[in-house]
C-alpha cells in the first residue's frame, strides 16, 4: 500500500514537472515571437556591469525585458535601488517573483508592453534586447526621460544616440554601453 502510494506520487510529480517544462518553454516561444528571447546577463559579467553604472540607493532602476529578474535582482539586492523588472511574458514574471520572494529581494514585476510604459520615473535603465526592439524605444527615451537617465544597453548599441553614449566596455560575448540622456 505505502509502495503504491509513494509510486502515484513520483508520477504525479513527473507530470508536473513535465507539464511544468512544457509552460515555460512556450514562454520563451512567446518571447522570441515577440521580439525579444530570454538570453540570461551571466553573474560576473553583471556585477561588473551594475558597479561601472554607479548606481545610488534609492534611485529607480528599471530593467526591461526582464526574463528571470537576475539583474534587477542584483540591483536592488546590492544597492538598494527601487528596482522593476518589466516583461511582456507573464509566465516569466511569475518565475522572476518567485526568485525574488525566495531570495526576500523587494523589486516589482510587471507584464507590460514596452512600448506602452512611462518612462519618466526611471534613474537607471538596463535592457539587453534585438535591435529592432531598441530601434523602437529610442524616440521613447528620447521623449519620456528624464534629463541626466543612465540607459545601459548590453549586446547592441542604441542606433541615434551617439552623441549621448559615454563608455563602453568591451567584453565577450557582448559589450555594454552606457548612455547618459
Amino acid at each position: 500500500m505505502l509502495a503504491t502510494f509513494f509510486y502515484l506520487l513520483v508520477i504525479l510529480l513527473l507530470i508536473l514537472f513535465l507539464l511544468f517544462m512544457i509552460i515555460y518553454t512556450i514562454a520563451l516561444f512567446y518571447s522570441s515571437y515577440m521580439g525579444a528571447p530570454f538570453v540570461p546577463t551571466r553573474q560576473k559579467e553583471l556585477k561588473f556591469i551594475l558597479k561601472e553604472a554607479g548606481l545610488k540607493k534609492d534611485k529607480v532602476f528599471l530593467e526591461l525585458g526582464c526574463g528571470d529578474g537576475r539583474v534587477v535582482r542584483t540591483a536592488a539586492n546590492q544597492y538598494k535601488v527601487i528596482g522593476y523588472g518589466i516583461d511582456i511574458n507573464p509566465f516569466i514574471i511569475i518565475f522572476a517573483k518567485f526568485l525574488a520572494n525566495i531570495q526576500k529581494i523587494n523589486c516589482i514585476f510587471l507584464v507590460k508592453n514596452l512600448f506602452e510604459f512611462n518612462y519618466s520615473r526611471a534613474d537607471y535603465i538596463y535592457l539587453f534586447l534585438m535591435p529592432n526592439m531598441l530601434k523602437k524605444l529610442v524616440p521613447i527615451f528620447n521623449r519620456d526621460l528624464k534629463k541626466n537617465t543612465i540607459v545601459i544597453s548590453h549586446g547592441f548599441k542604441l542606433i541615434g544616440c551617439m552623441s549621448k553614449l559615454y563608455r563602453t566596455i568591451q567584453h565577450e560575448p557582448f559589450p555594454t554601453y552606457f548612455y547618459r540622456f
